[in-house]
């Protein structure tokens, strides 16, 4: 009997419960929290205001109201998905807010580590470590019930069944991470890596058409189309109006310039989209398995370092990113160091073990719970351009029968 390989599974077992409690937890800490008042003198909304976003969706949706409106009775902000992410969200609408709470809450959380744990080429340990690195910042996003630990999963899940030939699963994970926030569509890059292009792309149009046309099961064309046209009115005027923990903002706070025009905007996630595309010249690298992983990684971070509307829960993309670049790759001291910088400066960085006066004075004011996460995908670019990575011999080895699929 494989000892190292029982020890290293029941690992995995321990970080499956983890997950599993700090769902419960997050819940807990929602449902009983304080209620928050976000204008003075307004409404106190509880403290899992994001599920009611969410669940309101749907009821307003069915009611023919326009989604994109402020429901100030309901919840608090804006509802800022796609119309059939509303009419998903009705198989949680109709629970009891706590039952309802707690599977969404497991639905990000399981999300996650079923895709980590379906990753080809690792072993349960380094499965387990990436899931472990993740841990905090997951937490940080399902105690705001997000959906950041969701998207994550969804598009390490869809490269995972990529690498075992499942286009048709694989292609509607990223369909799926688009209709919840469309920053998930330059996932669809990775499909560069396999054969049967014309497939992919005829499955990814199918999921898109289907996906589009969902809330036709409740609504009517017109009042569809209408949504549509509202959802984009208002990713429009948001983009226009928020920088979020980004390298936008970064370089808006550290500049001390109030504000950048949309055009300013535009050409950096341009220049930064070139940049990410450049890896992709290296077309003799798509067979190596590393190559491909540390790809996912640059996606993972490209589309939290570029969002203009990255705020601290929505890390948890970014981190997983970082995860699965670290454990992809023989370890050197320079990456264990920037990995222990990540851990401070991203994760701990605004937790209470920072004095209050540095997380108000310095962290949140200059975003600089973004710079690790961009540094590292600098440094993740220049590794993929110029192959400075150190695959795994032994993960090499185990991905033998993909590469056999790969060049047939």
């Amino acid at each position: 009997m494989n000892w190292n390989r029982v020890w290293n599974s029941k690992n995995l077992s321990i970080v499956f419960f983890a997950y599993v409690l700090i769902s419960l937890v997050a819940a807990v800490q929602g449902l009983f929290g304080t209620p928050k008042v976000y204008v003075p003198g307004g409404i106190a909304y509880p403290d899992y205001n994001n599920y009611l976003i969410f669940k309101y969706s749907f009821y307003h949706l069915i009611s023919g109201k326009d989604l994109y409106q402020l429901f100030p009775a309901d919840q608090y902000d804006l509802y800022k998905y796609s119309p059939s992410f509303a009419v998903l969200f009705g198989s949680l609408a109709w629970l009891p807010d706590p039952l309802g709470l707690v599977l969404w809450n497991l639905i990000n959380s399981l999300c996650l580590f079923a895709a980590v744990r379906m990753l080809p080429g690792m072993d349960d340990k380094k499965k387990s470590w990436i899931l472990l690195f993740c841990l905090l910042e997951l937490l940080v996003s399902i105690q705001n019930a997000q959906s950041n630990g969701l998207m994550a999963g969804l598009i390490i899940l869809a490269f995972a069944l990529a690498e075992r030939s499942k286009y048709f699963l694989s292609t509607l994970c990223i369909v799926l991470s688009i209709y919840i926030k469309i920053f998930g569509a330059l996932a669809f890059v990775l499909y560069l890596f396999y054969p049967g292009k014309l497939k992919t792309a005829a499955y990814s149009i199918f999921w898109m058409l289907i996906m589009a046309i969902l809330p036709l099961a409740l609504i009517g064309p017109q009042q569809l189309i209408f949504l549509y046209k509202s959802w984009l009115h208002l990713l429009q005027d948001d983009h226009s109006a928020s920088t979020g923990i980004s390298l936008m903002g970064i370089l808006q706070s550290w500049s001390g310039s109030p504000s950048e025009s949309d055009g300013a905007k535009n050409g950096l996630v341009l220049a930064g989209l070139l940049l990410f595309l450049l890896p992709l010249l290296r077309i003799r690298h798509y067979k190596d398995y590393t190559f491909r992983l540390l790809m996912l990684a640059s996606v993972l971070l490209w589309i939290v370092i570029f969002n203009h509307k990255a705020e601290s829960p929505t890390f948890i993309i970014a981190m997983s990113g970082i995860g699965i670049w670290y454990f992809a790759q023989e370890r050197s001291r320079l990456n264990t160091a920037l990995l222990i910088l990540v851990l401070f400066l991203v994760s701990l960085s605004i937790s209470d073990l920072v004095p209050s006066f540095i997380r108000n004075g310095w962290v949140r004011p200059y975003r600089i719970k973004a710079l690790m996460p961009i540094l590292i995908w600098g440094k993740l670019v220049y590794e993929l351009l110029f192959l400075r990575y150190r695959p795994l011999p032994t993960d090499e080895q185990r991905l033998s029968t993909v590469e056999t699929g790969l060049s047939r």
